[in-house]
C-alpha cells in the first residue's frame, strides 16, 4: 500500500492559502482600502505602502487626514500632504502638543480648507493659537470641533452650512451668538475652571445640546428647537482650595431648568443635581417639565436625593428613567454641609427625603442592596406615569453579588426594571 502522506506537498498549499488569504484584502477595491484607512492615523496608513506595490499609493487617496498626538517635524506633515492627491476630504484632525509655529497649522488648516473638507477638529494644546477669521469663508465645513484655541462667535457666523459644533476648552467667548447657522444641529461645549466658556447662548436652531458649564453664570438665551440636552458643572478645586459661589451656581441651574421645560430627553450630571438640591432644600421653585426620558448620571448618595425628588414629582409625562451611578460628583459632601449650617439649617434633614425613608450614604463607595433598594423604591414612589426605569451600577463600589439583588427589588407592575453593571469610563459622558 503506497503512503499518499507528503510533508512537503502539504506544506506548499498551505502556505499558498495563507498567501490567498492575504490576497484577498488586496483584492478589494481601492475605494474599500481607502474607506478602511480612513479610521487609522495617517502615520499608520503611510506604512501600508510598504506591502507591496499594490499598496503604494493606496492610503494617497483616503478621504481623511489625522495627525492625532503628532511627534512629526512640520516639514514630515508637509511631505505627507504634498503626496495626498485626494480631491475632497471628509475629515481633517490636528492634534498638536508641540507648540509648531502657528505659520505651519495655518498652512495646514489652509491645505484640509483647498480639498472642500467637511468634517474639522482641531485640537492646538498650547500653542495660543488664535483661529483667523479668513478661514471661515469656506462654506463645505458641516462639523467642527475646536479646542484649545481662540475663536469668536463672529467667525463661527460664517460657516452656514455647520450642522455640529464642539467647544472644547475656548477662550474669549462670552456671548455665543449662533442664531444665523440654519442647519446647527448639535452643539457641544465644554468648560473647564481655567477656560471659563460663554456666559450667554444663543442657539435658536439647535436640537441637541451637551454642555458642561463652568462655574461662571451660563445663561441659555434662546434654544427654543431643542429637544435634547445633557448638562453638568465643572466644579473642582484649584491649588488644593475648593472655591464655588453656591448661591449664584444655584440661581443658574434654576434658569437652565426654565428653558429646558419644553425638551423632551434630558440628561443631568452629578454636580448639577448637587447644586438642584441645595435650590430645593432652600424652597427654590422649580418649573414644570414635560420631560418623557430622563438620565441621571451621578453617585448614589444623600447629597442628590432633594434634587431628584423634586425633578420626578415635576416631571409628570415621564416615562423612561435612566440612573447611571457612576463617580462623577467632584462637589465635596462636607462644603455644601457647611454652606447648609451658615444659612442655619440640619443638614441631617436637609439630605433626606420628604418621607424620610430613604437610607443612603455619605459616600459612593461600599453601596450596600439596601442603599439600591431605598433609592429604587423612592424613585418609584416619586413618578406617576412611568413605564421604564434602568439602573446601571458600577461594579467597582457595589459590596455585595447582583445576584443577591434581585430578590430583594420593589414590586411595581406597571413599570419594568432593568439592572445592570459595568466600570464606568473616566471622562465618560
Amino acid at each position: 500500500m503506497v503512503n499518499r502522506y507528503n510533508p512537503r506537498r502539504r506544506l506548499r498549499r498551505r502556505l499558498h492559502e495563507q498567501k490567498r488569504a492575504k490576497d484577498l484584502i488586496s483584492s478589494l477595491p481601492d475605494e474599500i482600502l481607502q474607506h478602511i484607512l480612513s479610521f487609522t492615523p495617517t502615520k499608520f496608513a503611510i506604512r501600508t505602502s510598504l506591502l507591496s506595490k499594490r499598496w503604494r499609493y493606496i492610503w494617497c487617496d483616503t478621504p481623511s487626514l489625522s495627525f492625532s498626538n503628532c511627534r512629526q517635524r512640520p516639514d514630515s506633515i508637509d511631505r505627507t500632504q504634498m503626496c495626498y492627491t485626494a480631491p475632497k476630504m471628509k475629515y481633517f484632525r490636528l492634534k498638536n502638543n508641540l507648540k509648531y509655529n502657528n505659520y505651519y497649522i495655518k498652512k495646514w488648516i489652509t491645505f484640509a480648507m483647498s480639498r472642500n473638507v467637511e468634517n474639522l477638529s482641531l485640537e492646538v494644546h498650547g500653542t495660543g493659537f488664535e483661529i483667523p477669521a479668513s478661514f471661515f469663508i469656506n462654506s463645505s465645513i458641516k462639523q467642527l470641533n475646536i479646542e484649545l484655541a481662540y475663536i469668536s462667535s463672529q467667525c463661527l457666523v460664517s460657516w452656514p452650512s455647520l450642522k455640529k459644533l464642539s467647544l472644547r476648552f475656548c477662550k474669549d467667548i462670552k456671548v455665543l451668538d449662533l442664531s444665523k447657522l440654519l442647519h446647527l444641529r448639535t452643539l457641544e461645549i465644554n468648560s473647564h475652571i481655567k477656560f471659563l466658556g460663554p456666559t450667554q447662548i444663543v442657539a435658536p436652531h439647535i436640537h441637541c445640546l451637551r454642555l458642561i458649564a463652568s462655574q461662571l453664570p451660563c445663561t441659555l438665551v434662546d434654544i427654543s428647537s431643542l429637544t435634547e440636552a445633557k448638562l453638568d458643572i465643572c466644579i473642582k478645586s484649584r491649588d488644593g482650595i475648593f472655591k464655588a459661589d453656591f448661591l449664584q451656581l444655584q440661581a443658574m441651574v434654576i434658569n437652565m431648568l426654565e428653558k429646558l421645560q419644553n425638551v423632551e430627553k434630558l440628561t443631568f450630571g452629578g454636580n448639577f443635581l448637587q447644586i438642584l438640591s441645595l435650590a430645593e432644600v432652600r424652597g427654590v421653585p422649580f418649573p414644570m417639565l414635560k420631560v418623557k426620558t430622563l438620565i441621571l448620571g451621578t453617585v448614589i448618595f444623600q447629597y442628590v436625593i432633594p434634587g431628584i425628588e423634586r425633578l420626578l414629582q415635576n416631571s409628570f409625562e415621564l416615562k423612561k428613567l435612566m440612573v447611571r451611578a457612576r463617580d462623577c460628583n467632584t462637589i465635596p459632601g462636607s462644603y455644601l454641609t457647611n454652606y447648609l449650617d451658615s444659612l442655619g439649617l440640619d443638614p441631617n434633614i436637609c439630605w433626606r427625603s420628604k418621607d424620610g425613608k430613604v437610607i443612603l450614604n455619605k459616600s459612593h463607595r461600599n453601596i450596600e442592596t439596601k442603599h439600591v433598594t431605598s433609592f429604587i423604591d423612592f424613585m418609584l414612589k416619586n413618578t406617576k406615569s412611568l413605564d421604564k426605569m434602568v439602573v446601571q451600577l458600577d461594579e467597582r463600589y457595589i459590596s455585595f453579588k447582583f445576584k443577591d439583588l434581585v430578590p430583594k427589588l420593589p414590586l411595581n407592575n406597571n413599570v419594568s426594571i432593568a439592572l445592570s453593571t459595568k466600570p464606568m469610563i473616566l471622562g465618560e459622558w
